[in-house]
């Protein structure tokens, strides 16, 4: 446990250090949600109506922004083959990492929500309702897109690949996740979504660490 803490720490410390990078994302996520009062008008009723689906869209894009440094730069330095042969199991390396690309990724989207549910005119209720959703269903998210940059970690531009190979995987969360804040069934697809990011959660690590594996053999 305090090799797997020790490794999660250290990859936080390095995604961290370029704290461009999460502002970056941050400010993707909440441009996605301003340019679309644009595109529909003033329509208040409507752009509420929308806005669970653009915040799920939002939080969705602005993630696949991060996974090229998920592994790519510990693959280029060979960094990768050293923590395949450490005393820390390298399915836990790459939970490390999902961890930390998690905090890093997602959880800055969450925190700044509260923007974007100002621009989408959303109520109370569906703020809150979007903020457990996303708390739910982004580590599965985060679970897709760590098998996705691991599939293509060993191609030329495979952070090209990774985000078609992800989408349909991700399109089950996207569904429960809207629905979540405004189907008549919000708590089963509350639950749905807690099954699919513990189900990805449990099986990504194995899957990432296996395509790595695989790639550099």
């Amino acid at each position: 446990m305090n090799a797997f803490v020790r490794m999660l720490t250290h990859e936080l410390r390095l995604a961290l250090r370029g704290g461009g990078d999460v502002l970056t994302l941050v400010l993707f996520f909440v441009i996605v949600g301003a340019i679309v009062p644009f595109a529909i008008g003033p329509d208040q009723a409507l752009l509420a109506r929308i806005a669970p689906g653009i915040v799920w869209i939002a939080a969705f894009l602005a993630m696949l922004l991060g996974l090229e440094r998920l592994f790519r730069p510990d693959y280029e330095d060979g960094s990768l083959i050293l923590l395949r042969h450490a005393a820390l199991p390298f399915s836990l390396t790459v939970a490390a990492k999902i961890a930390a690309h998690w905090l890093v990724s997602a959880l800055p989207l969450i925190i700044a929500s509260p923007i974007l549910a100002m621009l989408l005119a959303m109520d109370g209720e569906a703020f809150w309702r979007s903020i457990l959703s996303l708390l739910l269903g982004t580590p599965a998210l985060a679970a897709f897109g760590a098998v996705g940059a691991a599939v293509t970690v060993s191609i030329r531009r495979g952070g090209l690949i990774a985000p078609i190979l992800i989408a349909p995987l991700s399109i089950p969360v996207l569904i429960f996740g809207v629905g979540a804040i405004t189907g008549q069934q919000a708590q089963a697809a509350m639950l749905f979504l807690a099954a699919l990011s513990l189900m990805a959660l449990a099986l990504a690590p194995f899957a990432a660490a296996l395509a790595i594996s695989s790639a550099e053999d």
